[in-house]
């Protein structure tokens, strides 16, 4: 399985089968991560961690506090698409797999901004 990266008219396939979407809240400054798993009915996201909590940014009530952070299972169908918001005025949205990550700017190849990125699996 392969991920499809879309954003500001130029698309990027990732050989990846899972990733770790991780970025930093605009306004509390905590850092967020989501398990993301690709498959032929589409992106599953498998679990979820927060470094802390505040406006937006509440833990799921079955959260366990794991080394610092917020932890828990997520159970819901597979997603067609995930689209990621910019709004320009925070940290960039990072991608992680098999051991780096790195900012969508660094994968498409040029700086967002503000641009939407549109996760999908792609298509075979």
């Amino acid at each position: 399985m392969s991920l499809c990266v879309a954003s500001a008219g130029v698309i990027k396939t990732l050989a990846v089968a899972a990733f770790t979407l991780a970025w930093t809240h605009s306004i509390e400054k905590t850092e967020w991560q989501e398990d993301w798993r690709v498959t032929p009915q589409g992106l599953e996201l498998i679990a979820a961690r927060v470094k802390g909590s505040g406006a937006g940014m509440e833990p799921a009530p079955e959260a366990r506090l794991v080394d610092g952070w917020f932890q828990w299972r997520v159970t819901r169908p597979p997603q067609r698409e995930l689209m990621l918001g910019n709004s320009g005025m925070a940290g960039e949205w990072r991608l992680c797999a098999e051991g780096g990550c790195r900012s969508f700017s660094e994968i498409v190849g040029h700086p967002i901004g503000a641009q939407p990125i549109t996760l999908i699996s792609c298509p075979d």
